[in-house]
């Protein structure tokens, strides 16, 4: 599932190509595609045609584009969850369809269409109410194209906390709340309403560079451990986004189609049986909530008291 990392790399190109232009056409080829938009197809299309995609935002894993009308008054957004291969393509309106083409916005400039393509139907598009923060600022946003947006969220994206890539995010509220928990880290790591846009992915790869154990029970970690933990975080995702993006294969592309090659730079997620980078340890794999985890035995040795 696309991560923090591949979700800003789309954000980007959404906002590079798609700002400013007004929705002519929408068009939901697939029922799935718009399941969460209980009103149906139509009402979707109808709550966008004639808007103005006035910015494209992203919080954790969610990506959503307000939609503004001459006045630049925006009430309400289309929200997108990638979801396992989601992709948000750019493409030239003449070009062929993509086999798993699930919907498609056109725009009054009779420039390149926008499409939502994907394989396995887990992601999807609504169009949902904006609400206001409370103070205008416990709702800030991760990534976005225009501060002013920054008092909005999509009311089902209201309970997603921010990302270690936030300018907002509160180390020391981190700590407090993760060593509250009575869980593993890692499992806290994929809780979003802890810390949003985190993976199995980057999970791993930040568990690793802090030195820390994924079945380390929560209620142990110090403050100097959460924070090494969120140096990683930032660490590994700032260099996933200067690679853009992990992609293992064609499912995460960009908007113009091209994959992220951060694969390249993994320490321990996805290599099995390959030396640990820092201390020549063999990477082992655990199964880990009908997934994988991957840790250096060595770097990352298992707790006396774990909470797997």
């Amino acid at each position: 599932m696309p991560e923090l990392p591949e979700v800003e790399v789309v954000r980007r190109g959404v906002a590079r190509w798609v700002l400013g232009r007004t929705v002519s056409t929408t068009r939901f080829l697939n029922a799935r595609a718009i399941r969460r938009h209980v009103a149906g197809p139509e009402d979707a299309a109808a709550r966008t045609n004639g808007l103005v995609v006035a910015d494209a935002v992203r919080r954790g894993k969610f990506l959503w584009l307000p939609l503004a009308d001459a006045d630049g008054h925006a009430e309400e957004a289309m929200v997108v969850h990638l979801g396992m291969s989601g992709q948000l393509l750019v493409e030239a309106a003449d070009a062929p369809p993509e086999k798993h083409l699930r919907a498609v916005w056109t725009f009054d400039d009779d420039g390149e269409e926008l499409r939502f393509v994907d394989q396995r139907t887990f992601g999807g598009v609504a169009v949902v109410p904006l609400v206001g923060t409370p103070d205008g600022g416990l709702g800030g946003l991760g990534e976005s194209s225009d501060a002013s947006w920054s008092r909005f969220l999509p009311a089902p994206v209201a309970h997603i906390a921010r990302d270690p890539l936030d300018p907002a995010f509160d180390d020391a509220l981190f700590a407090q709340r993760l060593r509250e928990k009575t869980t593993g880290l890692k499992r806290a790591l994929l809780d979003q309403t802890l810390v949003s846009g985190v993976g199995n992915i980057y999970a791993d790869e930040s568990l690793w560079r802090a030195k820390l154990h994924y079945a380390r029970p929560t209620r142990s970690i110090t403050r100097p451990q959460a924070a090494a933990l969120l140096a990683g975080l930032r660490e590994v995702m700032s260099a996933a986004l200067d690679a853009g993006g992990t992609s293992f294969d064609s499912l995460y592309v960009n908007v113009n189609g091209a994959s992220g090659y951060f694969d390249r730079s993994l320490a321990v997620y996805g290599q099995l049986g390959r030396p640990c980078p820092r201390c020549g340890s063999l990477v082992r794999r655990d199964a880990f909530m009908n997934r994988s985890s991957f840790s250096c035995p060595g770097c990352q040795p298992v707790p006396r008291i774990a909470h797997w």
